[in-house]
């Protein structure tokens, strides 16, 4: 088919009802997250518990928090003892089985201006995880109330929140690795993953990227680590500069496609390449993937994951010419790359209207 030919820029359809997924960077009402706990697969939850902590903090300074968590007296108290005000925080009891709120959360698009919630199904990325209690959280955090009256619709396709990017006017970024992987949708092409896109996001035209990927990392290359949409058609991606490094051929190549992307009005985007980190591994020697690009947009600010090296500062300052005017906030992500995951990965937003 036409349409499954390998870095597609198509444009596709989309469905006559209007609909618009929202950039990250527009105006939210909080931000969703779960709770680490002893039921968790962290070797090192103490520290995760502490990161997870740093985020809340930073997030409440500017908008309100959901935190789904098993054992809501222990997240609270853990919350009280770092300062952290709870009447910025929502706190609801529901069992969960990891942390990865990007992934399991709403995907929340706007009809008539409007918010509504997208309940996609998560399967572990692929059947790698069990995934049978993170799956149900979102329908659950609706009966209890947390999205107060904003419509919830529960879509039967496997999609998570780290697997696309949008630039809030009708593109979508993704990749193929991740969203043709045959144990997500085995049942649909490429087009048809590209037509259903653009039927739920209201999209006009979906970007393929075909290379890049970062060890370690076992959502099979969800784009939030490789490449961002940023305001003013600005893309901000991982580059990779030792040529000695595994991953430097395969984030070149995916650097010539982005550079071969154009905006709908034809011009090119304007790119800004993040430094790339030293390499982090686990105490088994395994390769952890550290990633600047997996950052979290909030209001008025940026929070940047930080992983201790001599990258840290330039990535900040890169990141920050990408976001004008926002504060640009590091925070020590180090312990959750153990998880395969970084900041980006814990957090989902809920735009403007969604908490009422």
């Amino acid at each position: 088919m036409p349409g499954d030919d390998p870095g597609s820029h198509r444009i596709v359809q989309a469905m006559e009802r209007k609909r618009r997924l929202p950039a990250e960077w527009e105006e939210q009402d909080g931000v969703l997250m779960a709770w680490p706990h002893e039921g968790t697969e962290w070797v090192n939850l103490e520290a995760v518990q502490n990161v997870t902590m740093e985020i809340v903090r930073e997030i409440v300074r500017s908008e309100r928090l959901l935190m789904a968590a098993p054992d809501v007296e222990e997240a609270r108290g853990r919350l009280l003892d770092a300062g952290v005000p709870l009447d910025r925080v929502g706190l609801f009891q529901i069992d969960t089985n990891d942390t990865w709120a990007r992934d399991f959360g709403p995907l929340t698009v706007f009809e008539a201006d409007r918010p509504v919630l997208l309940d996609f199904g998560f399967n572990g990325w692929g059947l790698k995880f069990r995934s049978d209690l993170d799956n149900q959280i979102t329908r659950k955090l609706a009966r209890l109330g947390a999205f107060g009256q904003t419509p919830l619709d529960t879509r039967g396709i496997v999609l998570e929140g780290g697997s696309i990017e949008s630039d809030g006017q009708g593109t979508i970024l993704t990749t193929s690795a991740c969203l043709l992987s045959p144990n997500r949708n085995p049942h649909l092409s490429r087009s048809a993953v590209e037509e259903f896109i653009c039927r739920e996001f209201g999209s006009h035209r979906v970007l393929w990227i075909e290379h890049g990927r970062i060890a370690g990392d076992d959502t099979d290359s969800h784009v939030d680590t490789l490449v961002r949409f940023c305001p003013d058609n600005v893309i901000i991606y991982t580059a990779c500069d030792d040529p000695t490094d595994e991953h430097f051929g395969p984030l070149r190549e995916m650097e010539d496609e982005i550079r071969a992307f154009r905006t709908p009005e034809g011009r090119p985007y304007r790119l800004l390449g993040l430094p790339w980190p030293e390499p982090v591994y686990d105490e088994e020697g395994r390769r952890l993937p550290a990633t600047y690009a997996n950052f979290l947009v909030v209001n008025g600010a940026v929070l940047v994951p930080l992983y201790g090296t001599g990258k840290d500062r330039a990535a900040l300052d890169i990141i920050g010419r990408a976001f004008p005017g926002r504060k640009t906030t590091g925070l020590d992500c180090l312990p959750l790359l153990t998880g395969n995951g970084s900041l980006h990965c814990i957090t989902m937003q809920l735009p403007e209207g969604v908490l009422g």
